[in-house]
């Protein structure tokens, strides 16, 4: 199968701790990294990871607070020094361009390669990437200020030949390409042979949904129904939903109500407060809704 894994870098919230870094993960869809967010550290936690900086063009970022994207500046010039040339594609919403070209200008000059911002939409559903393995979904969330959370799809591949079929047959190699997009082979006789005898199905599509700072927002279950793997916020426990409600988070058993309703396969829940030494706590909130649920923490390998 091919690789399909988040590699979680941060899960902390705002105020830093000794515990955990700001938010940001890597996606790898065959060998190609997406990241998701940047905050302080980043670049840091790419090394940790033994992740390739080289494989990494094109960086989601879900909203403009500190914690989801001071690493930006960091890793830019850290790509320069060492001598990328290919561009690197940034997705946020406005105004990360003009927040972002006066840094580049004062610190990155003479970079070997280009930067481009791409500033979305966060009030719709939107497909924002899309290559040859993967497309890439935004979605509107509810926070303090313009907000999105990021969903990737595996795009479908083609059913596994079954060579000795093939062989048997004296099918020849020209015409595979045909049998994988669904024909059938035709006998010197006339006789049918179904495709069905030729393949065998390909392993279904797999998803990843992340959704960074929000309240608690059953709208966007929709956009999101059946994904594998769903990373939720759960800064705060349900003891304090009030404040979690005043500064526009989500508790923990909120995150779990969002799984369950998604009908998530796995829940990784994660952007603690620094208020709570022990994560277990929300640990076990979450999973009295939905078992299946695992904390997030640095250098967390998760595969799809």
């Amino acid at each position: 199968m091919e690789k399909f894994e988040v590699n979680i870098l941060g899960c902390g919230s705002a105020l830093p701790t000794m515990r955990h870094y700001p938010s940001a993960q890597v996606v790898n869809v065959r060998d190609k990294l997406f990241m998701i967010d940047c905050g302080e550290g980043a670049q840091l936690q790419l090394r940790r990871s033994r992740l390739k900086f080289s494989r990494l063009n094109h960086i989601f970022i879900s909203h403009l607070h500190g914690d989801h994207c001071f690493g930006l500046i960091g890793l830019i010039s850290t790509f320069g020094l060492l001598g990328r040339t290919e561009t690197l594609h940034i997705y946020a919403p406005a105004p990360l361009e003009s927040l972002l070209r006066p840094q580049l200008d004062f610190f990155c000059q003479g970079m070997p390669y280009e930067v481009e911002v791409h500033e979305l939409s966060v009030e719709t559903y939107s497909l924002v990437y899309e290559d040859r393995s993967v497309e890439v979904y935004a979605f509107p969330l509810r926070h303090r200020v313009p907000c999105m959370g990021f969903c990737f799809r595996e795009k479908p591949v083609l059913p596994h030949i079954i060579r000795e079929k093939i062989d048997f047959y004296k099918v020849p190699d020209y015409a595979i390409a045909r049998i994988k997009q669904g024909a059938d082979w035709v006998l010197e006789d006339g006789t049918v042979v179904p495709n069905a005898h030729f393949v065998r199905p390909a392993q279904p599509p797999r998803s990843y949904a992340y959704c960074s700072d929000t309240t608690y927002l059953p709208e966007i279950v929709p956009f999101l129904r059946g994904v594998d793997l769903l990373y939720h916020e759960a800064t705060f426990a349900e003891c304090d939903k009030r404040r979690a409600r005043e500064t526009c988070h989500s508790t923990a058993r909120q995150a779990a109500e969002m799984a369950r309703m998604i009908r998530a396969r796995r829940l990784c829940i994660g952007h603690f407060s620094a208020r709570y030494d022990d994560e277990e706590l929300l640990l076990q909130e979450a999973q009295t809704i939905f078992p299946d649920t695992v904390l997030a923490r640095e250098n967390l390998n998760l595969q799809i």
